[in-house]
């Protein structure tokens, strides 16, 4: 849930408890009748929907009287309404820069580049230049941009920041309109491709368990089995190659959750390959030997990121209708650490 269409005041706050920024600052009238907080919202935020107000409640950005609140609760008169993000409020101009892209496709309706790893989507706290939405504001003019998303032209989805792989990207309002439908009735295929430590068991299967922010470290997204906090979330999985102490496996998503493959694998005790964030940076399969912890930590300095590509994408097309869809190649640090593990499984 993130607000950019309402300015806060000239102070900017900061919550210590949950490391949270303050946007809004709402006190309720005298006279305020008992009404949902979300409709109390609606009224007073510009170009946020009622889906995105219960998504920030659900996530704990919306208090009232510094205490987190369900949707359905009423407001009271006197009572102050705060809605705070992980990021400071900041002006949603975007500055346009010359960087390369790898465009895969492009139409006039339609954009489709190969993101590489390390570059942020679009600008944010502490990344507010050299993303993929300078670029494009760069190379192209007149990006639409969704309302509520402002700062974001021509976005519809994204991925981490060091990820690599596929992103479709809207070059008209039409398109936009049309391609956030898709995504929002889950029929964009994305197939994703990671290495994992250890081997699943099965080798294939769906995960299907909520997620949603830590409720103690908000940076990090984990698994809610119980369905009690989160998100719905699916991720479908399928074992490509075993290579002993890790795999290469795909990773379909039927949603598109933050982080979600992320926090799907390590809730299934297979964590990408050196993801720091979801405990993937540590030796968790194979021998105690210093050889093979040397081998490993090389491993590592040649693919200092997670291993996770957002490998193909498929679409309708929102002009002609027609289904699209796109492969990429595997990064070369991608396939220089799979060649390292199938080397040593032959000879070790």
């Amino acid at each position: 849930m993130i607000f950019y269409t309402v300015t806060h005041s000239e102070d900017l706050l900061e919550d210590d408890e949950d490391g949270l920024f303050e946007h809004h600052r709402i006190v309720a009238d005298a006279k305020q009748s008992l009404l949902r907080i979300d409709k109390f919202l609606m009224d007073r935020l510009p170009n946020v929907t009622r889906t995105k107000i219960q998504e920030g409640i659900h996530d704990g950005f919306v208090k009232v009287n510094d205490k987190p609140i369900k949707p359905n609760y009423k407001i009271h008169p006197h009572d102050v309404i705060t809605v705070s993000l992980p990021e400071p409020p900041r002006d949603t101009d975007v500055v346009p820069e010359n960087i390369p892209l790898n465009i895969v496709f492009e139409d006039e309706h339609v954009l489709v580049v190969n993101k590489v790893a390390g570059m942020v989507v679009h600008p944010a706290y502490q990344n507010w230049s050299g993303t993929l939405v300078n670029a494009l504001t760069w190379h192209f003019q007149n990006l639409p941009e969704m309302q509520g998303n402002e700062g974001r032209p021509g976005l519809v989805h994204r991925i981490d920041k060091d990820t690599s792989g596929l992103l479709v990207i809207a070059k008209t309002e039409m398109a936009m309109n049309a391609l956030a439908k898709q995504f929002f009735d889950h029929s964009i295929e994305r197939t994703y491709q990671a290495i994992v430590w250890g081997i699943p068991d099965p080798p294939q299967g769906t995960v299907n368990v909520h997620v949603g922010r830590s409720l103690k470290d908000r940076r990090v997204t984990v698994a809610f089995p119980e369905g009690d906090f989160g998100r719905h979330a699916i991720t479908h999985f399928k074992l490509l190659k075993d290579l002993r102490y890790v795999s290469l496996i795909e990773c379909k998503l039927e949603t598109g959750r933050t982080h979600q493959i992320r926090a799907h694998l390590k809730y299934l005790g297979h964590p990408l390959f050196n993801d720091a964030m979801y405990g993937g940076s540590e030796i968790i399969k194979g021998t105690v030997f210093s050889k093979y912890k040397q081998f490993v930590e090389n491993c590592f300095k040649v693919i200092p990121r997670q291993a996770l590509h957002a490998k193909t994408l498929g679409f309708v097309h929102p002009a002609n209708n027609q289904f699209m869809q796109f492969d990429s190649e595997l990064p070369t640090d991608f396939v220089e650490v799979i060649e390292k593990w199938e080397n040593y499984v032959k000879y070790n």
